[in-house]
């Protein structure tokens, strides 16, 4: 019993470790660039990697190594904002459906469940096309759809939650509805919702891509990795690299959140598994 779990909690850790070093590499990404992301070189059109451009350059002659060093920091640090924000949304919409129940509790989960039978990126997709692409667009068509799994989730677990002793006793001992809350509920759930927060950030990355791919996300010539793959597809046989590298970065990096998502769930709930 010991043994598997010292072998969750190695895992975990180095998921972690993995996980905290793409994070590291996005943001000094840019320091570490050979060229400018949108410098242009009309003598290297499409040049395949060499020694100047190791990555090769793209149709107009943007060296694609620095443009993925950018890139990085860019999905990266959108995702990590994207759900830090949908996180806290979702807990607190949850919390209160959970924790006030009665019509509140009725309104809140009949919104989701409207919102949760669209499936994700054709919601987000309508709503970008509606509004216009472009970032704050994706952001908001995102976390519209988005914030319902948190609420949904943290109401299941904080109505758990409300009837352990702790709380009762907390009840009768007249704490107020934030306090309890605060010190009870809250720990209680968190490590349930830090799982699913884990596992959602490779889905995130991979639907603010295909977002972009499209052309209703991030809008070039911002270095990103979906709307690189959307300049290259033109160039899929002529230029290959274009399209390669930034889907290998892609893969690579929601593969070990994911990783670290999978880790995380079996570390931080192993009685759940």
């Amino acid at each position: 019993m010991n043994s598997s779990f010292f072998n969750k909690k190695h895992q975990f850790y180095l998921a972690l470790f993995i996980a905290l070093s793409v994070v590291l590499l996005a943001l000094i990404g840019p320091l570490l660039a050979p060229h400018d992301p949108l410098e242009t070189d009309f003598l290297s059109l499409l040049s395949p990697p060499n020694e100047e451009y190791l990555l090769g350059t793209d149709q107009v002659g943007r060296c694609i190594l620095s443009r993925l060093l950018h890139g990085a920091a860019v999905s990266l640090g959108i995702t990590f904002g994207m759900l830090a924000i949908i996180f806290v949304l979702g807990i607190a919409i949850g919390s209160l459906a959970g924790m006030r129940g009665g019509s509140t509790d009725t309104f809140l989960m009949r919104l989701s469940d409207t919102l949760l039978a669209f499936p994700d990126m054709v919601f987000a997709i309508a709503v970008v096309g509606l509004l216009g692409p472009g970032l704050i667009n994706m952001m908001l068509a995102l976390g519209i759809i988005w914030w319902t799994k948190f609420a949904r989730l943290s109401r299941v677990l904080i109505k758990t939650e409300m009837q352990s002793e702790a709380v009762i006793a907390g009840r009768m001992a007249g704490a107020s509805n934030f306090k309890l809350f605060r010190l009870y509920l809250l720990p209680a759930v968190m490590p349930a919702l830090l799982t699913q927060l884990s596992l959602d950030i490779g889905n995130m990355m991979l639907a603010m891509a295909g977002l972009s791919f499209l052309g209703l996300g991030i809008q070039p010539p911002t270095p990103e990795w979906g709307n690189m793959l959307s300049e290259g597809r033109a160039y899929l046989q002529s230029a290959p690299w274009l399209v390669i590298y930034p889907g290998i970065a892609i893969f690579i990096v929601v593969m070990i959140f994911n990783i670290l998502g999978d880790s995380t769930r079996k570390y931080l709930n192993p009685e759940r598994i």
